[in-house]
């Protein structure tokens, strides 16, 4: 009698912890996820972080769950919805552009963030050093302030004659205010009279978009902030009806209609900042990860919108495009 109690308690000593270990492989780690832009405007991306992290290992419907916040191109909203993302306590944030980032960090030192940033980390605060950033950001930055004038550039190849180029940006946002700067030294360079537009909320970019046209300005850039890829639709209509060529940051604006556009692959960095992701999960310090830059630029041509404009395209430019 006491060997078959003795022979029970063995057996439920050998099972008892099963459940607990059961749970523990099952817990989820929550992701969150700050996007400066809309949800229709960030799916792509977003389906190339899931990937990534796929590939990796990681699985919502297993062992994390994505917690996406978007501010739909109004910057003002960040703080209010990385106050929310920081509340649940997730062990990672991904922040989509500087001003994502900037609100997150002003919450939170310790959380983990993994970014995209066009000005330079160091510069404006983000990282001690690019190899290490020695706080709690970490991700990639891709300076953008050099690529506004490979926008101009593209511009002048198609336009060999074009001097009047209207520069429309969101001035507080970071990654305009660094093109600004930008903008004259690559103007000059090209021969090109630059003048800068200002727009702070959709309606007033409208209201910049006819005092270009008014002004009678050849071609139009257009800055790199949230604002504009949350109204790339509108804009790239603006541009249509005002027959203006025109030049974007990203792949988002030629898909709807847009001319042209240059700048990195926002999918990419996406997929690749899984691995960020899965450092982190595995215990390494964003402190100790160095911010890495962007390997794939896409050159995007709209044909159909050049041919509505009554444009040939260079076969230079054509050969370059993706």
């Amino acid at each position: 009698m006491k060997r078959r109690k003795f022979i029970k308690l063995v057996c439920a000593a050998a099972v008892w912890p099963l459940p607990v270990a059961a749970q523990q492989s099952s817990e989820r780690r929550v992701i969150g996820v700050l996007l400066p832009i809309s949800s229709a405007a960030a799916a792509r991306n977003l389906e190339a972080l899931r990937a990534g992290l796929r590939g990796l290992g990681y699985s919502e419907d297993r062992n994390i769950t994505l917690e996406a916040r978007y501010a739909d191109g109004a910057i003002e909203r960040l703080p209010g919805l990385a106050a929310e993302l920081v509340a649940l306590k997730p062990s990672v944030i991904v922040a989509g552009s500087p001003p994502a980032v900037l609100a997150v960090r002003n919450i939170t030192r310790t959380i983990p963030i993994v970014m995209n940033s066009s000005p330079d980390p160091v510069a404006i605060g983000l990282a001690s050093s690019i190899a290490r950033p020695g706080g709690n950001v970490t991700g990639f930055w891709w300076a953008d302030r050099t690529l506004v004038g490979k926008r101009f550039g593209l511009l002048k190849e198609l336009l060999p004659d074009v001097v009047r180029v209207a520069f429309l940006v969101h001035p507080d946002d970071p990654t305009d205010a660094e093109e600004i700067k930008e903008a004259p030294i690559a103007s000059n360079a090209l021969g090109l009279n630059v003048r800068i537009f200002e727009a702070r909320t959709a309606s007033e970019a409208e209201a910049a978009f006819a005092t270009i046209v008014r002004e009678n300005m050849q071609a139009i850039c257009f800055g790199t902030s949230p604002l504009f890829v949350s109204n790339r639709t509108v804009l790239v209509e603006l541009a249509a009806r005002a027959r203006l060529p025109a030049v974007y940051s990203f792949r988002e604006f030629a898909i709807v209609g847009g001319l042209m556009s240059y700048g990195a692959s926002l999918s990419d960095l996406y997929r690749r900042k899984a691995a960020f992701i899965d450092k982190i999960l595995k215990g390494a310090s964003p402190a100790d990860l160095p911010i890495e830059r962007p390997v794939t630029f896409e050159l995007l041509i709209n044909l159909k919108s050049a041919k509505a404009l009554g444009l040939n395209m260079p076969s230079s430019l054509f050969a370059r495009a993706d």
